[in-house]
């Protein structure tokens, strides 16, 4: 018979991308809400950072009536909130907390997690101070909510995402023990340095120090309350098994659950809409080809893509670009390969003249190309800038004659980022394949969702979702499955690139009917990471953190 598992009367999830996108956090968050308020009722609060001196949050819609009596309790303890809903499926609660006065008392707090916890905080820079005190303000925010409801006879969670929420579960440990505390790490402080330090992670992991790497990756602060929150919370988690394995060894902590990304079918259209958008946006992406090479690329064009965060090693964004040069090295058909590379640098704002172009929505052609025909944005410090000295470094000139181009597209795409003015999703529906070569990668958002929206994929044996899709097939997988997973290693990064050459000549190499064929393969993989499908993984989690609380707190 199996066990009735305890189910939380109250969740609080606390993340710096709380109604605020920057990551892949913000898309577990975002889209798991929905599913899990199925399981749990409405009593799932968020709890983010408040910028009040940005522009007007767009994701965030406050309602001054919310909470009222306890608003006003808080704000006579020192916390300054604004509640409202967060607009994503659900509309859970939002809390967004201004952390700003916390750095008066930043020298206390610090010493306060050192005695309590062994949090060492002394060699804090960057964005520690930002972010420590965020969560330390979230922690307080919790503890206020909590007794002024009186909440001590309810089951509690409270879920930290990132090293950048560790101080304020452990802040919660102390100070309102009858709380459960989880925490989460998507990706371990240390092993992505290792990576982005171009040192070999995965041959050497099992001869790697934690707390050695930190000191020589100067990142011992963020490692120490990574490390303190691993130990202390009451439920460890992280995303897959290839970060767990991490976790093992740099963290010294085994993970209590796995708890893998899930996506939801409401961010994708269907029917008809789903083939307009797709029509639309390819045009929109073609219409760019146009603006900046002066002459309309050809209607079987293969459109490609990678996007994410700007992590060149990494991502993968470097076996990308050579994969790509190998491809113009190598090819001799006629059919048009066009390349994006959609990953926001340091951009300082779109090119007039290009956005002069796309205006003329009657014109066929131009009569040349514009200078720099690869880049949509002017960037600051472009001499520093890696994807724009690898295209520079490669010739890429996007000639009229050339049959493979490469496109940068270096903003955030969004309703309002004046190139397509739409978001991301819809000119996602745009292409025809999309390559993640990841080298650090725990989980691995953006393959998950290119096959959720029907595109076929590459990724690595490296990257969390890689090794899903492998389990999930029960074998390894190509790109006729709807992802292709290569074997990735540290030392075979040129057979990687072959392979990715390869499989696009593959790709190249087909017809309509095995294309369209292939496209559903990969939204029906999809439907496997369904958050309907993971969701559980968190009940369980949910179920550990109570059972250890319950424990813990016996005798309070």
């Amino acid at each position: 018979m199996r066990k009735e598992l305890l189910i939380p009367d109250y969740i609080f999830e606390s993340s710096w991308e709380v109604c605020n996108k920057v990551g892949g956090i913000y898309t577990v968050l975002s889209t798991h809400t929905k599913t899990l308020q199925e399981k749990i009722g409405k009593n799932l609060f968020f709890i983010g950072p408040d910028f009040k001196d940005r522009q007007k949050n767009i994701l965030f819609q406050e309602d001054k009536r919310l909470f009222y009596g306890w608003k006003k309790k808080a704000f006579s303890e020192g916390l300054s909130v604004r509640i409202g809903y967060w607009d994503i499926p659900g509309r859970p609660f939002a809390i967004l907390v201004d952390f700003q006065p916390f750095y008066e008392q930043k020298n206390d707090i610090y010493t306060q997690m050192w005695i309590d916890f062994g949090v060492d905080s002394l060699h804090a820079y960057g964005d520690y101070d930002e972010a420590s005190m965020f969560s330390y303000a979230a922690g307080k925010v919790v503890e206020s909510f909590f007794y002024y409801y009186k909440l001590q006879n309810k089951q509690v969670i409270y879920h930290a995402h990132e090293w950048m929420c560790g101080m304020g579960a452990l802040y919660l440990r102390k100070k309102c023990p009858k709380i459960a505390t989880v925490f989460t790490t998507h990706a371990t402080t240390i092993g992505r340095s290792i990576a982005g330090n171009h040192k070999p992670l995965y041959d050497y992991l099992t001869a790697y120090n934690g707390n050695q790497m930190a000191e020589e990756l100067n990142v011992q602060s963020k490692h120490s309350i990574e490390r303190q929150s691993a130990h202390y919370v009451d439920c460890f988690t992280t995303v897959s098994e290839v970060t767990a394995s991490e976790c093992k060894v740099l963290l010294e902590k085994d993970v209590d659950k796995v708890l893998p990304n899930g996506f939801e079918n409401e961010f994708i259209p269907t029917g008809k809409t789903f083939t307009r958008t797709q029509k639309e946006s390819r045009g929109l992406l073609l219409n760019l080809v146009k603006a900046l090479t002066g002459k309309s690329p050809k209607e079987d064009s293969l459109l490609i893509g990678i996007s994410g965060r700007y992590e060149f090693k990494n991502k993968g964004i470097d076996l990308y670009l050579d994969s790509i040069q190998k491809l113009r090295q190598t090819y001799k058909g006629d059919k048009e390969v066009i390349a994006f590379v959609t990953i926001p640098a340091w951009a300082k704002e779109i090119r007039a003249d290009i956005v002069a172009r796309l205006k003329e929505t009657n014109a066929t052609s131009f009569e040349a190309p514009l200078p720099e025909p690869y880049i949509t944005h002017h960037l600051h410090h472009e001499e520093g800038d890696a994807i724009l000295s690898t295209l520079k470094h490669y010739g890429i000139q996007n000639q009229v004659s050339d049959t493979i181009k490469v496109i940068f597209i270096p903003a955030y795409l969004d309703k309002g980022d004046q190139l397509f003015n739409r978001d991301y999703y819809a000119l996602l529906m745009g292409l025809d394949l999309t390559i993640y070569p990841s080298y650090y990668e725990p989980w691995g958002y953006t393959p998950l969702e290119s096959i959720a929206f029907h595109i076929p994929t590459v990724t690595t044996s490296l990257a969390g979702f890689g090794q899903w899709v492998m389990s999930a097939l029960g074998r390894d997988a190509s790109i006729t499955d709807g992802v292709a997973v290569i074997q990735r290693t540290d030392r075979n990064y040129d057979e990687v690139a072959e392979q990715i050459k390869d499989t696009i000549l593959y790709y190249l190499s087909m017809n309509k009917e095995e294309r369209d064929r292939i496209q559903k393969k990969a939204h029906k993989l999809s439907q496997k990471a369904l958050w309907k499908h993971f969701i559980q993984y968190y009940i369980e989690a949910y179920h550990i953190a109570l059972t250890n609380k319950i424990q813990r707190t016996a005798k309070i």
